[in-house]
């Protein structure tokens, strides 16, 4: 390497004094990002606001907070059913510089209206379609084996359609995937059964306590898990009642997205959050998506903007 002459030498110097003096004044904000990954929300727990025909509005205050991914749900859910021009969804997201990867699809939405499900999820810039549960018409959350075999089977098919539109397939879970057959989990029986190509999971944090460590998920089966869903989970306390109701539940036949509000922020629970990353990424995580209520989803965000991993 050639030697610095003494005038590059100051120059050097004080260019950088100038900028640590920069970092020093907040000029220049840092992000430890988990990952490097955008910090992502999904708007079910916000969809009053939607469904008030308010989602720029709702938008603005993700910006606001530091989200840079939403994860929406499709028209077909009646709280969503105003973003049915996924166009115009694309502009209202631009304009306040957001991107929107991922949305979920109810299993009947995509048994009788797949091509336009596909349709909105690119006019929108998806590369992703997730679907919260596949137990509708498949022994909703007591299956059988015979049931389960059937809703991975024509869940694989879904995906190899969605797959010739160049988007990956998702599976988060719910009462189907949170069962138990056999005396098996429906959950490592579906991993088995499904296509690893065809179909990727999207973790549900909430529903570790059923599910099993989503630590051991992610290193068992490495490039599966592209997405997660985080809430904060405090496991030193007693495990919370059985849900009951849904208050202001999607079109009939969809199941809802659990995680909606209450609990606690992620962060401020008593999860190894460094640890459940560094294991998602051997799981193949692609983007994750805060589910929470307005205030835990504020601080979780704060606390994500922290997380180095």
């Amino acid at each position: 390497m050639a030697a610095m002459s003494r005038r590059e030498f100051f120059r050097k110097t004080a260019t950088d004094a100038a900028v640590a003096g920069w970092l020093a004044s907040g000029v220049v904000k840092l992000r430890a990002n988990p990952l490097g990954l955008p910090i992502g929300s999904q708007t079910y727990p916000h969809r009053a606001m939607i469904q008030e025909g308010n989602f720029g509005g709702l938008c603005k205050m993700m910006a606001d907070i530091g989200v840079q991914n939403v994860e929406l749900c499709s028209p077909s859910y009646a709280e969503f059913k105003s973003l049915e021009d996924g166009k115009q969804v694309r502009k209202i997201l631009d304009d306040h510089g957001l991107k929107c990867p991922s949305a979920h699809f109810g299993l009947g939405a995509l048994r009788n209206d797949q091509p336009r499900m596909i349709e909105w999820a690119k006019d929108i810039g998806m590369t992703q379609m997730s679907t919260a549960s596949i137990g509708s018409g498949n022994g909703g959350n007591t299956p059988t084996m015979d049931q389960v075999k059937k809703a991975a089977d024509e869940y694989n098919k879904i995906a190899a359609e969605a797959a010739k539109a160049g988007l990956q397939q998702a599976l988060h879970n719910e009462g189907f995937e949170n069962s138990m057959v056999d005396g098996k989990k429906t959950y490592d029986i579906l991993l088995e059964l499904l296509d690893p190509k065809l179909v990727k999971m999207q973790f549900q944090m909430s529903s570790m306590r059923v599910v099993g460590d989503p630590v051991e998920y992610f290193t068992k089966y490495p490039g599966r898990f592209i997405s997660m869903h985080l809430q904060g989970v405090n496991l030193n306390a007693p495990p919370p009642a059985p849900r009951g109701s849904v208050p202001a539940a999607p079109a009939a036949g969809q199941p809802a997205p659990v995680g909606r509000g209450g609990g606690v922020a992620v962060g401020k629970d008593s999860l190894d959050w460094v640890k459940i990353f560094t294991a998602a990424k051997v799981g193949g995580l692609k983007n994750y998506f805060v589910e929470q209520n307005w205030e835990l989803t504020k601080d979780s965000v704060a606390f994500l903007k922290t997380l180095k991993v």
